[in-house]
């Protein structure tokens, strides 16, 4: 059984006491309700508090309603103890076979077991990076890669229909001085001192000389847009391959000059107009973003009648809106709290509610320790430690699941040694284990001809076996919390937990027979327990985008 079946069991009870009138509910009864793991096991398998929020309601205290609504549920053959604690709790305790079958439901959903519709309907544009075509993927691209595509991989389990955007900063003056840069390494001359110098530089431009014959041959000013050009294309495939090897994928790679090569601009700045929230002064175009919170109005045409980088902010915030989108979340670096109220300011300009229609999260600010040391410095990028790197370093699988386990809100250290090290106190490395090894009793299982078929979930009735049948019982939740609340760190934090669960059990369980032993019917209960366990684990570590190995 799992909690929302229980849940749906004692929602059941209060309608049976509604009907025939033993209880009237001022205002209804809810729709649906939650019930919760007591912190000391010894209370209960489960609890809820719903007596204490409905018992005023009905005219009596929390406990007389207890009282009432356990009466009832001690007539469920599926609950085998009802306790009333304190004003009002009620503790409850689920019967094995009833518990047990929740291996039954996890095998028959297989890879779909953690998905719900809890925010079916709801589309959402996530935008986790915003990145300059003119170098290398850096620490705090890496942060966001790992997170996001998490948070978009947890958004689609509870239902929701996400769309994972890359925003590409391919306009302004830092595409010039990058094809300035790449002209003046290809020619053997200093590169300006406001340009790009990581060795990077020298490669590409050597790549383009060989690759675009006669550029050299271009006037100098021809070559610095021809340098520009053939660099961003090369630069924003390797971008594009370091992400898809990391296991990070977008469905959109959008262009900033795109919304100024197609009126973009022009055309969000009608519609905003038309919302009342736009004004001249000082020969420039204002938006009053001040109205919303922001702290000082900004410009979006300046005096030369160039647009602003918060023009495009604004037209970028129109465009995914007409393209169908309910809720934008932008995933933002730790520099750009400034960000936050201007971008609900202009969502609330353009007549929508900041509160529902865009979201912001702030990512905090990351630190890589090698040898105690800090690394600071890139090989190739000269000032910044890059994506290729800590990937070279730690590995997919590590650097993914260390940076996804903490809320990405906190500033975070990461040691490469702790982080790659095969012992239990490394969580990956622990939850790896453990589904490598649920894989390896199957596989002995087989070997011993052992087939999973039906099984008896009343044969569940160890305590351990209860501990672990009610943590995979709770992976549908976590997930379903996990997007609700924007944090896949909850998912990991799951994981380790149940490892945890299937650990203890396997310490007091025989699952095997031993040497000349029958199967018994226990053998293939515990053995379906083993199976479903293995099917959470690789679901859960498949929503952080890491690997299941089945041997290790």
């Amino acid at each position: 059984m799992t909690p929302e079946q229980l849940a749906e069991k004692i929602l059941q009870a209060l309608a049976a006491l509604a009907d025939d009138g033993t209880i009237t509910v001022e205002g209804g009864l809810p729709r649906e309700l939650k019930v919760e793991r007591p912190k000391n096991p010894e209370h209960g398998d489960y609890a809820t508090n719903v007596a204490m929020q409905l018992g005023k309601r009905a005219g009596l205290n929390p406990r007389q309603f207890a009282e009432l609504l356990a009466a009832k549920l001690r007539d469920d053959e599926a609950i085998t103890a009802v306790e009333i604690a304190g004003p009002g709790f009620i503790n409850l305790r689920v019967a094995a076979d009833a518990q047990g079958k929740v291996a039954q439901s996890i095998l028959a959903a297989g890879e779909k077991y953690g998905t719900s519709d809890s925010l079916h309907g709801r589309t959402i544009n996530l935008e986790f990076i915003s990145a300059n075509p003119t170098g290398p993927l850096h620490l705090g691209h890496t942060r966001w890669a790992a997170v996001g595509d998490a948070l978009a991989r947890v958004l689609t389990a509870a239902g929701a229909s996400v769309k994972r955007e890359f925003y590409i900063n391919d306009r302004g003056n830092q595409m010039d001085k990058f094809g300035a840069s790449l002209r003046a390494a290809a020619n053997g001359e200093p590169i300006p001192e406001d340009g790009y110098h990581g060795e990077y530089i020298a490669e590409l431009a050597q790549r383009i000389v060989a690759e675009v014959p006669g550029i050299l041959e271009l006037p100098a000013d021809e070559q610095s847009i021809a340098f520009r050009e053939a660099g961003y294309e090369r630069q924003l495939k390797e971008q594009q391959d370091q992400l898809e090897h990391f296991r990070t994928k977008f469905d959109v790679w959008f262009s900033e000059r795109s919304l100024h090569e197609q009126d973009g601009v022009p055309h969000a700045i009608q519609k905003l107009r038309e919302q009342g929230h736009l004004y001249d002064a000082d020969d420039a175009l204002w938006m009053r973003t001040t109205d919303f919170a922001d702290d000082k109005d900004r410009v979006l045409i300046r005096t030369n009648g160039e647009p602003t980088y918060f023009a495009s902010d604004a037209a970028y915030y129109v465009n995914k809106r007409e393209r169908g989108f309910e809720t934008c979340v932008y995933l933002l670096g730790a520099d750009h709290h400034g960000y936050v109220n201007r971008l609900k300011a202009i969502a609330a300009c353009a007549g929508d509610d900041p509160e529902h229609n865009i979201e912001i999260l702030i990512g905090q600010l990351v630190k890589i320790l090698k040898g105690g040391q800090e690394m600071r410095l890139s090989k190739r990028a000269g000032t910044i430690v890059t994506l290729a790197e800590l990937v070279e370093e730690g590995g997919v699988d590590a650097l993914r699941y260390t940076l996804c386990r903490y809320p990405a809100d906190s500033p975070l250290t990461l040691d490469i040694e702790e982080m790659t090290k095969q012992a239990s106190e490394n969580p990956v490395f622990y939850v790896q284990y453990a589904h490598a090894r649920l894989a390896s009793i199957l596989r002995n299982a087989d070997d011993l001809g052992i087939k999973l078929d039906e099984f008896d979930p009343g044969l569940l009735n160890h305590e351990r076996e209860g501990d672990l049948l009610r943590a995979l019982a709770e992976f549908p939740r976590v997930v379903a919390t996990s997007a609700e609340l924007r944090e896949p760190h909850r998912i990991a934090r799951y994981l380790e937990d149940t490892a945890s669960a299937f650990h203890k059990f396997y310490d007091s369980c025989r699952v095997l027979p031993r040497g000349d032993e029958e199967v018994e019917p226990v053998h293939k209960a515990r053995l379906t327990l083993v199976s479903a366990t293995r099917t959470v684990l690789a679901n859960g570590l498949d929503l952080l985008g890491v690997s299941a190995p089945e041997r290790m």
